[in-house]
Formats: structure tokens, C-alpha cells, sequence
């Protein structure tokens, strides 16, 4: 039987943390393995700093060139671990969330699969863009194992069903399947409606933003190399769910609502 899991404030589990953190963190600390060949130290820990974005189901993407020390690593012991945190501003950054994800790190050989990838981690880093195809550059995509998940002091699970954490699968593929749809939709018809949820729900600056991806749990927004996490209050289960959610933010927008 699986345990219940504590909510950590009102209406959030640790689980929805977990996810939370995955969705709108830019950037994690990876750890990895230190290769056998021609290493001082072979079997050692070795921790790099990388960007990241998520697939349809949250699990982590990541962008890797083959001459760095961390894709070495993987290429010998795909076995890592990614710490993600939200600490800035914290007078004490040890009452802030953060959350390790373990499991295993591979590079993406499905085409599909890789494209998709290719357009989430450029919707949340559009800068990428620029050395996104050079030959030394893979999209990587993480299978999670196991979550450690620290709310604060004393505050600290751990979670061996990544199924808990991660969007449930008909969701994933239902998002997946309309996501290129309703971005065009929106940046074709309602240009003004993204604008107001950069600048009026999100407090950024200018004008031309356009949705470079959506998913269950909030949507990308990009202008030039630019990006926002607009995040949804509640996860979503299918398209229909995802217009109803744009609607209600637009007109949110429009009468004046903050920042998320």
C-alpha cells in the first residue's frame, strides 16, 4: 500500500512540488560519475551546472555536448542525479524547496522523440537556438528513478514511485498531441491575450511574446531570447481543459489580475 503523502502548504503535495520544480526551474545541478579512461580520479563525483527544460510528463531534457566532462561521464554510467532548487531571496536558503531527481540520463535516438524534445528545451532556452544543431550537441532525456524532496528543515521525503510525481500519461500524450495546435492558434489570433500574460501575470516588459509550448501543467512564452513560465493553478487532462484554462487567464488579465 503507498503511503499518503503529506500536503506541505494548502492544496500541494510534496509530489506537486516535485513537479513544480521540475517545470519551472531553468537550470539544475547535474552529478555524474567520473569515467574510468584517463581520469586521476576515476569513480568519483563529479557535480556541472546544466540547463533544463521537461518533456510532456515532466521528465527533465537536457541539451549536452559530447566534449564536456559531464556527457563523457554519461556515455560510460548513464546513472546521475539532478538537484533543483528554489532558494533566491531566502535570508536562509535551507527553508527553501529543493528537490534531487535520480535515475538515468540518455541521449535521444527516436527522431520523434528528439523533436519534440528539440522544441520544449528551446521554448524554455530559445538562446539555445544558436548552437542547438552543431555536431557536438545531443538532446538527452532523463528516465527518474527516485525523488528526494526537502520542503524545508525536517521537512524531507523520499518518493520511489516516479509515477506520483511525473503527469499522468493520457494527459502527457493528450498536451503532446495538441500543443502545436493551440500555440498556433494563439499566435496567430490572440497575440494581445499572450502580451497580457507576460506583462500583466507574469510582470515582464514589452510586447511581441508568442507561446512556444504548452503542457499540462502551465505554458513556455518567448520573446526574442526571452523566455516565461506562465504556470496553471491546477494540472490539466486534455486540449479542451488547456483553452478553457487561456480563456479564463486572458480575461483575468484583462480586469487587472498580478502577477502569478
Amino acid at each position: 500500500m503507498t503511503p499518503e503523502i503529506p500536503t506541505i502548504k494548502p492544496g500541494r503535495t510534496h509530489r506537486e512540488a516535485v513537479r513544480r520544480l521540475l517545470r519551472s526551474r531553468p537550470k539544475a545541478a547535474l552529478s555524474t560519475t567520473m569515467t574510468v579512461a584517463g581520469e586521476r580520479d576515476p569513480g568519483a563525483p563529479y557535480v556541472s551546472l546544466v540547463t533544463i527544460a521537461t518533456d510532456h510528463d515532466a521528465s527533465p531534457i537536457l541539451l549536452l555536448s559530447g566534449l564536456s566532462d559531464h556527457t563523457r561521464n554519461l556515455a560510460a554510467d548513464d546513472r546521475a542525479a539532478l538537484l533543483l532548487e528554489d532558494t533566491d531571496g531566502l535570508a536562509n536558503p535551507q527553508t527553501g524547496e529543493r528537490v534531487t531527481v535520480m535515475g538515468r540520463i540518455r541521449r535521444i535516438d527516436d527522431a520523434a522523440v528528439r523533436e519534440r524534445c528539440r522544441r520544449r528545451f528551446l521554448a524554455r532556452h530559445p538562446a539555445a537556438a544558436l548552437y542547438a544543431g552543431f555536431g557536438d550537441f545531443a538532446f538527452f532525456r532523463m528516465e527518474i528513478a527516485r525523488v528526494h524532496f526537502v520542503g524545508g528543515f525536517a521537512r524531507a521525503v523520499w518518493i520511489d514511485e516516479p509515477a506520483g510525481v511525473l503527469t499522468p500519461a493520457d494527459a502527457a500524450a493528450a498536451l503532446a498531441a495538441a500543443e502545436d495546435g493551440i500555440c498556433g492558434h494563439m499566435n496567430d489570433d490572440h497575440g494581445e491575450a499572450i502580451d497580457l500574460y507576460a506583462t500583466r501575470l507574469l510582470g515582464r516588459d514589452g510586447t511581441g511574446w508568442r507561446m512556444a509550448a504548452i503542457d499540462a501543467d502551465g505554458c513556455d512564452l518567448v520573446r526574442e531570447e526571452e523566455s516565461a513560465r506562465l504556470p496553471f493553478d491546477e494540472p490539466l487532462a486534455d486540449a479542451d481543459a488547456a483553452r478553457r484554462v487561456l480563456v479564463e487567464l486572458a480575461a483575468w488579465a484583462r480586469a487587472g489580475g498580478s502577477a502569478v
